[in-house]
């Protein structure tokens, strides 16, 4: 796959100029050490499906991954009902594996087989929780959204997270942390990013964000959901709609997260560009970001994300929710600017930056888990606690 087409089929395109055997050997790291998007995907499973793939070729990647996914599946299938913490865990294995085989967008056969057996995968994890997971399904212009509510037995009504996944994630990916936020009394619905999984939209629009204020409507009609009480949770991409939603929702929102989201700076052609070599993304950057935006080519993908910023919209200098921005200042995917720009417009907002940190704010001092440990959920926490005037 060249720049200049994006094709269904070929060859992954490696980020960092990576030959076969350095991206193995990446994806072997990033499995060992539990890093993204690898998380989850223990070293041996991986092991096994690099083990096999001799080429770059996208459906050899996903069949390896898919045929280790299906080992685990059968072994779920093959253990006692009883022991139903065991059970619960293989599907959830057997679905980090097929998420990974159809990752980052499915543009080839395989990989969309791979959606498919991801979404059953998880979805069978999903019943087995306690409460379980509730697959939602909220009529939206002739199809439907489709998200995950999960709710904590008490308080109820419960207070929530409204989590959106990011370019290459999935709500899948939200839904599977639900523990995290039923802990601390906290519910969480979790949806697709518009252009992505099971999104309505087939592809991103810079009024996408009418789906969710959509799913607002429906949250205040759940008599178990505290509608008053609501934090918008943007990663990655979806950091943008968290950042707008700010705005334009303001009056039902008791904050949002920025998590690593672009805002203006990214959607300069100069930066696309150049944020394609990055070697933070492991592979087919370019196929996600034309898939998001249903770009056919570079240039294309250009023209329609030069459509986003919220800057030029001349939305940033109006009223907002609360706002939590936070990101890494050597982020190679998306600018470290564009949580300044947030910072001089509008309302007063709270940051946290990791001076040393990459995509999210992800360093060795500070992975994933500890930045939602330390970082977003006390955030999160003190905005759903916190009194309305």
């Amino acid at each position: 796959m060249g720049n200049s087409e994006v094709e269904a089929g070929g060859d992954l395109v490696p980020g960092g100029g990576r030959d076969l055997d350095a991206l193995k050997e990446e994806v072997q790291r990033r499995a060992d050490r539990n890093m993204p998007p690898l998380g989850g995907i223990g070293s041996e499973d991986a092991h096994s499906a690099l083990s096999q793939i001799r080429s770059l070729g996208r459906e050899e990647w996903a069949g390896e991954w898919m045929r280790v996914a299906d080992q685990r599946w059968e072994r779920a299938r093959s253990l006692d009902a009883k022991n139903l913490a065991e059970v619960r865990d293989e599907y959830w294995r057997a679905w980090r594996l097929f998420h990974f085989a159809r990752w980052p967008t499915e543009n080839s056969p395989a990989r969309q087989r791979a959606k498919h057996r991801a979404l059953q995968a998880f979805q069978t994890y999903g019943r087995l929780l306690d409460p379980p997971l509730e697959v939602v399904r909220i009529p939206f212009e002739g199809k439907q959204i489709v998200g995950y509510l999960r709710l904590p037995l008490r308080p109820r009504p419960a207070p929530l997270v409204f989590g959106i996944a990011g370019l290459d994630s999935r709500k899948e990916d939200i839904g599977a942390h639900s523990d995290t936020y039923l802990k601390q009394g906290i519910g969480l619905f979790a949806v697709d990013l518009p252009g992505t999984g099971e999104s309505p939209l087939a592809t991103a629009e810079t009024d996408a964000d009418r789906i969710f204020s959509e799913v607002l409507d429906y949250l205040e009609k759940r008599p178990e959901v505290d509608a008053s009480r609501i934090v918008v949770q943007g990663r990655s991409w979806s950091g943008y709609w968290a950042a707008k939603l700010a705005i334009t929702e303001r009056a039902r929102l008791r904050g949002t997260v920025m998590h690593g989201g672009p805002i203006h700076h990214y959607f300069q052609p100069d930066w696309l560009k150049a944020s394609l070599a990055t070697g933070e993304y492991l592979y087919d950057y370019l196929a996600a970001k034309c898939a998001l935006v249903g770009a056919r080519s570079l240039e294309e993908m250009l023209e329609r994300m030069g459509r986003f910023s919220l800057l030029e919209a001349g939305l940033l200098d109006q009223p907002s929710a609360p706002m939590l921005c936070v990101n890494g200042a050597r982020d190679s995917q998306i600018p470290i600017a564009d949580v300044f720009v947030l910072l001089e417009h509008g309302d007063p907002k709270e940051a946290w930056i990791n001076p040393v940190g990459g995509h999210m704010g992800r360093s060795p001092e500070w992975p994933s888990p500890a930045i939602a440990e330390k970082v977003l959920m006390p955030w999160v926490a003190r905005q759903l606690e916190r009194r309305v005037q």
